[in-house]
């Protein structure tokens, strides 16, 4: 089923794609392909980027500060530097997103002193993933996370292993994300089960507050 759109209507994949790039020199499909970003590829100047910073809390002592967040962020090039909630969810618009987001992570740690991966994903992109749950009614219960381990399969007995041992499952995937359904009220998996089993770093955040973030900045 489509998703909807905030006057309640349900929008195709091409009109999320042409609402967000702005153009039709790039498609959802396009966008979607890659979503974290391919460095050196120029993106048209209005696709929407969501970055997200590992193990962030805005505020709290050992993390980066907001201003050192959009500081980093602006120092490397992004235009319209927007910054939601105190997690480490920001939105920008950069000509190459990866090179940018590498760029506002060394800024970052140059300016706070405190060193934080960073991980983007096409806003179209994640406006599609998050739309197919939104209606979940154990929505508190998902997580959607980025990591840097490619497209993973959620059927492969190792990925299965791994997820039974954490009392959850892989949801939804694609290239550099997944959705995480949590079996337990209050229990948060996403990111150990995703480092486990990329053998990298992974951010998370819970579906509802992706939710916001997509009926705020998609109109």
């Amino acid at each position: 089923m489509p998703p909807e759109s905030s006057n309640g209507a349900r929008r195709s994949p091409e009109q999320l794609g042409e609402r967000l790039a702005g153009s039709r020199d790039i498609t959802i499909d396009q966008v979607d392909a890659a979503p974290n970003g391919v460095r050196g590829v120029a993106y048209p100047r209005r696709v929407r980027w969501v970055a997200l910073l590992r193990n962030v809390n805005q505020g709290q002592r050992g993390n980066p500060s907001t201003a050192d967040i959009r500081a980093g962020f602006t120092d490397a090039g992004c235009r319209n530097v927007e910054l939601f909630q105190s997690n480490g969810t920001v939105l920008f618009d950069a000509d190459d997103p990866v090179e940018a987001a590498e760029r506002a992570s060394a800024g970052i740690a140059a300016r706070s002193g405190h060193e934080r991966e960073v991980y983007c994903i096409a806003l179209a992109s994640l406006a599609e993933a998050v739309d197919r749950h939104r209606d979940a009614t154990d929505l508190r219960r998902y997580e959607f996370t980025l990591h840097g381990g490619g497209d993973l399969d959620p059927t492969a007995a190792d990925v299965r292993k791994e997820t039974d041992r954490h009392r959850c499952e892989i949801v939804d995937s694609g290239p550099g994300w997944a959705i995480i359904h949590n079996r337990i009220d209050g229990e948060g998996h996403a990111t150990p089960v995703l480092e486990s089993l990329t053998g990298g770093p992974a951010t998370s955040r819970g579906l509802p507050t992706l939710v916001r973030l997509v009926s705020r900045f998609i109109r």
